[in-house]
């Protein structure tokens, strides 16, 4: 039986149906990388078959899978990161608007996440297309923003370096090796050549070329367009639930909504590229998305008023 794709919203996200992870073919996965540029986040319910080794030759599929410097990974497979949170763990540091790992100078493509046990209530993860959101920009404001760069920054773990000299040492050492990279406002998706807003709040420090005031409001008005409802997708967990998402063109946001309850996930990252932006003079994106969006606000006729109306 083949895969069945079946869009979730109009504007991001897919159910996939009739796929085995664990037992997948190239046919198979090619449905999937295309589904997964086209939707942005893919939905794979009931992969009880599929082992951890199964997600890591998945992820590998895509490219490299990477190591992160400061999630919990597992000691005998440093590419799988565990999220157990619970009373005694609560969770830390998700519930920000954020692309995976954007402080590297070519953050992850796709991230691929299992959920292994879910709380009664809560534990569901927030995605918003940034694809979507740089259409709903004005003409104006996709002129304004384009060609800027922003810096990224591995702030949310810069805490756990405060103390004694050593962990300062520490520090310094992961400054060279993640020195702050300059990535572009608008990133051009090196497959649908969609363009997308490539900042957030989680690891976006400044806006190159403006003052500080400047970048801060703009940068918080690009943020504020992961909010609009419909450029989101909310996923609702079950047990052997797989979701993957392109890290390139979207946000996602995980809720702290289940504390003291427990919720467990593995999560495999892939190496990516260095991201590309938008160059040249600025013209209009030719590449269609998902949905319409009208970026303009058509005028609003008022109502008439009593004395205006007519027998």
């Amino acid at each position: 039986m083949g895969l069945e794709v079946i869009p979730i919203n109009g504007f991001i996200g897919a159910e996939i149906r009739g796929a085995d992870l664990a037992r997948l073919d190239d046919a198979m996965f090619k449905v999937l990388h295309d589904a997964l540029v086209q939707y942005e986040v893919l939905v794979i319910r009931d992969q009880k078959a599929m082992t951890l080794d199964h997600q890591m030759a998945f992820g590998a599929r895509f490219g490299p899978l990477s190591i992160h410097p400061f999630s919990p990974n597992m000691e005998d497979k440093p590419e799988v990161i565990l999220l157990d949170y619970s009373a005694d763990h609560p969770a830390a540091r998700t519930d920000i608007w954020h692309a995976d790992e954007t402080f590297r100078p070519n953050p992850p493509i796709v991230t691929i996440l299992r959920a292994r046990i879910i709380p009664e209530r809560g534990g569901d993860t927030c995605f918003s297309s940034m694809t979507a959101a740089y259409r709903g920009l004005s003409e104006r404001m996709k002129q304004h923003i384009h060609g800027l760069e922003c810096q990224h920054d591995f702030k949310p773990w810069r805490n756990l370096f405060e103390g004694s000299p050593a962990l300062r040492a520490k520090l310094r050492e992961l400054e060279d090796e993640f020195p702050n990279p300059w990535h572009p406002v608008v990133r051009v998706h090196p497959v649908s050549g969609r363009r997308a807003i490539y900042v957030n709040r989680q690891f976006s420090v400044r806006i190159k070329g403006l003052k500080s005031d400047e970048s801060a409001a703009l940068l918080e008005f690009l943020y504020a367009q992961a909010a609009v409802p419909e450029y989101q997708l909310r996923v609702k967990w079950q047990p052997d639930t797989v979701v993957l998402w392109d890290n390139r063109s979207l946000l996602h946001y995980a809720p702290h909504d289940y504390y003291p309850q427990r919720r467990s996930m593995e999560r495999v990252t892939v190496t990516g590229d260095i991201p590309i932006g938008v160059t040249g003079e600025y013209t209009p994106e030719t590449v269609a998305g998902n949905g319409m969006v009208n970026p303009t606000e058509a005028p609003k006729k008022p109502p008439k008023r009593h004395f205006e109306r007519t027998a």
